[in-house]
């Protein structure tokens, strides 16, 4: 009989056995995986019953790209001062102008973008002066989707929608179902990782959970206002054990979690958690590499331009390279974007933090070969009305802001499998709702899946007795976007 049959007998729980015993990496942006909140329901275990849900998977037909980076403008970013010009609102600037759509707040008089718009590239997109640097060296890689819409104005059930495919209940976010189909192709960084500068944006980690999948593709937070490693990733370095210690301690763990696999059958929730241990034991080396860009050659450097998301935007290329699956860009916590007030103060200052780095990113994936693998994605959770929010609480009384908008707006896409230097649907002219070929966010997700290689109604996960997707009973592949 097994020596561990004796270990109930010890004073402490096997719960905390693991914590005191693991490399003091298991918390590793993985809180999902040791939490009792939910998120380590009963699932499928993995083939081998006791193997490494991460390993590399084949989608249902040759993908067009491998990778993904959202860039999200968390809050909002508003489509006609941004890529979608509208020469109306200069007709009716300060001027009332019909619209029977409900609006979250009171609205009034057409408000004029602040900013020019300038022809770009041999497509000759208009773009605006925000994103100049951009346009100038891409807009002809990109695609402009200008007919997105959503369900509702509101911050909260809008992030679920474009993080998780469903506005109010829990479900798994796109990164997490793309780990969970796909896997990753580095097993010593996680698959699935999100940087936001100073802490969680709206809705937390919620927008980036596994809800009902195994935690095991919960994504990885990182705070990237942080330099130091130490800082950026918490507890990667473990200052009370060498690495032969630790070693030796995942071993032992290793042993008694076969013996607890052995007596109880399959466990999600355990195969969940000695992966994350076993991940977290791999970083201590990857991670410190990958996240480190004073290893890039200054010309490089010197091309993303300084600050925290010039950083973050140039370690995404790097974990491009390093063969993660999904990484997500939030401008900031909270929701930057959301400029009821001070709006060309609020979005030149946002654009300015991104322009330079984003045309930096496409050109340099594109030099080493990797945008034609890798789908890049601009866009928030909705758009911004064409009209001014009136004075009120959310503006403190000013009157040079803009309310939400859900009705229209605008994502652009760049890479593999997309057309470049092309303009998908419309708003009416004044930019208030999409009007022509519209796009909801399920098709938005759809055709993303597709460009992964997945049929978006077959990529499924069966929980209380139905069959769980990304588009729930929706979306369709926007073909007429696809190169």
């Amino acid at each position: 009989m097994s020596n561990f049959t004796r270990v109930p007998e010890v004073a402490f729980s096997r719960r905390d056995m693991l914590a005191r015993c693991g490399t003091g990496l298991g918390m590793l942006g993985l809180a999902g995986v040791l939490s009792d909140e939910g998120v380590l329901s009963a699932a499928a275990p993995s083939a081998a019953g006791y193997g490494n849900p991460m390993m590399p998977k084949q989608p249902h037909f040759a993908p067009k790209v491998k990778h993904v980076i959202h860039l999200f403008a968390n809050g909002g970013a508003s489509h006609v001062d941004t890529f979608d010009r509208k020469i109306t609102l200069d007709k009716y600037h300060g001027k009332p102008v019909p619209n029977h759509l409900p609006t979250e707040r009171k609205t009034g008089a057409a408000m004029a973008s602040p900013f020019k718009f300038q022809k770009y590239g041999k497509s000759g997109i208009e773009v605006s002066e925000l994103f100049a640097k951009t346009a100038a060296a891409h807009v002809d890689d990109m695609c402009f989707i200008r007919s997105m819409h959503a369900d509702v104005p509101n911050h909260e059930p809008s992030l679920m929608l474009m993080n998780c495919g469903a506005s109010i209940l829990a479900r798994p976010s796109v990164g997490s179902w793309l780990t969970y189909g796909l896997g990753t192709e580095n097993q010593n960084l996680p698959g699935f990782i999100i940087m936001c500068p100073g802490g969680y944006p709206t809705k937390g980690a919620e927008n980036w959970q596994s809800a009902f999948l195994p935690g095991v593709y919960q994504g990885t937070y990182i705070d990237s206002q942080h330099t130091q490693i130490e800082k950026l990733i918490e507890n990667i370095r473990n200052g009370a054990a060498s690495p032969a210690q630790q070693e030796k301690q995942l071993a032992f763990l290793n042993e008694l979690n076969k013996a607890h696999l052995e007596a109880h059958g399959p466990d999600p929730a355990m195969e969940s958690r000695i992966h994350s241990f076993q991940l977290a034991a791999r970083m201590q080396l990857d991670a410190s590499d990958a996240f480190d860009v004073s290893q890039e050659p200054q010309h490089v450097l010197d091309a993303y331009g300084p600050g925290t998301q010039a950083r973050q935007i140039l370690i995404a290329r790097r974990l491009v390279e390093r063969g993660v699956r999904y990484i997500q860009l939030w401008q900031g916590a909270g929701q930057p974007w959301d400029n009821h007030d001070n709006l060309e103060q609020g979005h030149r200052k946002l654009a300015e933090q991104v322009d330079q780095p984003i045309a930096a990113l496409l050109t340099d994936l594109k030099q080493r070969g990797l945008l034609d693998e890798t789908l890049v994605m601009f866009g928030g959770e909705f758009g911004r009305t064409p009209t001014v929010e009136l004075a009120g609480s959310n503006n403190a009384g000013k009157v040079n802001g803009r309310d939400h908008n859900h009705y229209g707006f605008t994502v652009w896409l760049a890479g593999g499998g997309v057309k470049g230097g092309h303009v998908h649907g419309a708003t009416d002219e004044l930019g208030f709702q999409a009007v022509e070929d519209r796009v909801h966010v399920h098709d938005l997700h759809a055709t993303m899946l597709h460009l992964l290689g997945f049929d978006h109604t077959k990529l499924t996960y069966r929980y209380a007795g139905r069959d769980f997707r990304l588009t729930d009973v929706h979306g369709r592949v926007v073909q007429e976007i696809l190169a």
